[in-house]
């Protein structure tokens, strides 16, 4: 889905192409397994700027035989190719999930079931990036995983790395649950997001930030994210209360 969404909102700006399993009709795509890196793989990395590595079972209940099977060799398999080919940049898609058991918590726990009582959106501590990871499933320890091999990868080899903790972003691009009305990331936000990552300076070698739209109960911070990328949304979860 959101590979799709940046193939259709990023193709009159920049040159695309891409992997998947199956021939992707009216797209320059190579066909394969990033799980199981091959040469026709291999090629398709070659003179490339930037990486956008999608190439995880996206599902936050994912167990950790698939994870371990699939997420962890696809996100070592494209750093590695996009390091041996001379990448510029990679773009981890992350997940909110790396940090999701800080839900369990008052007041996340409160405004995910949509219990705002006495809550004032305006002093909730938010969740930074420099919070210590707290996964809420197999899903986001390998995703915390991803986070730490693209550090490693910027360290020891200088290619610049950059992770994206997803936030809601669903087919309809809008909440359907009372947790995405903190969570949400619209399509448009999305495109937003991935945008800033693209053109980040150069001099960026590794960042990690949230994406979620400018939600009225948005927990997660993401001024680094303005201030590094340029992030800036505009929509808000709360024009379809």
């Amino acid at each position: 889905m959101i590979g799709s969404l940046l193939r259709h909102g990023l193709g009159d700006s920049f040159e695309l192409s891409g992997i998947d399993r199956a021939r992707i009709r009216g797209f320059d795509s190579a066909v394969g397994n990033m799980a199981k890196m091959g040469r026709r793989l291999e090629a398709a990395f070659h003179g490339q700027d930037v990486v956008i590595d999608l190439a995880g079972e996206a599902s936050a209940s994912t167990p950790w035989d698939l994870v371990r099977r699939n997420n962890l060799p696809a996100t070592f398999n494209a750093l590695d190719a996009a390091r041996r080919n001379g990448v510029r940049r990679v773009i981890y898609a992350s997940s909110n999930h790396v940090t999701g058991n800080y839900e369990r918590d008052d007041p996340y726990a409160q405004i995910v079931r949509g219990e705002y009582g006495s809550l004032d959106p305006g002093t909730i501590p938010q969740i930074t990036t420099q919070h210590p990871v707290r996964p809420d499933g197999a899903y986001g320890v390998g995703k915390a995983f991803g986070e730490a091999a693209g550090r490693y990868y910027a360290d020891e080899h200088g290619l610049s790395v950059i992770c994206l903790r997803i936030g809601t972003c669903n087919p309809s691009g809008r909440p359907q649950h009372p947790r995405h009305f903190a969570t949400l990331l619209t399509h448009e936000d999305l495109l937003r997001l991935v945008r800033g990552a693209i053109e980040a300076p150069d001099e960026l070698r590794f960042g990690v930030y949230y994406g979620v739209s400018a939600n009225k109960w948005r927990f997660w911070d993401i001024g680094d994210a303005h201030a590094e990328i340029g992030y800036d949304p505009q929509d808000n979860a709360e024009s379809w209360r």
